[in-house]
């Protein structure tokens, strides 16, 4: 599947603000936060059912979360059949499940 990545607006919001929060804090941070994700990403577009499925949600809702290396993040996406949809890029220890209503 040559699938194409599409992020919710609010999705692409978080994914900017976490790298310019990680550049604030070290330059080139940032950056590798970027890259990160993109890997992430390029790992779900090859294997978009490697991601763990989320938990307390319908299993017939093929919502999906991988881990971004190094950093406390995961891409929370809804696997579909001509796209991945990035419904966010979720901090690990902020408000669970607060993406919820982006489905």
């Amino acid at each position: 599947m040559n699938a194409n990545v599409r992020f919710e607006a609010e999705a692409d919001e978080e994914y900017r603000a976490a790298g310019r929060w990680y550049e604030e804090r070290r330059l080139g941070l940032g950056i590798e936060f970027f890259d990160a994700v993109d890997a992430a990403l390029g790992q779900i577009v090859r294997l978009p059912k490697a991601g763990a499925p989320v938990k307390q949600l319908p299993s017939d809702l093929p919502v999906r979360r991988a881990p971004v290396k190094r950093f406390p993040y995961h891409v929370i996406y809804l696997e579909l059949n001509a796209e991945i949809r990035v419904l966010a890029i979720a901090h690990d220890r902020r408000k669970p499940a607060y993406w919820r209503d982006r489905i």
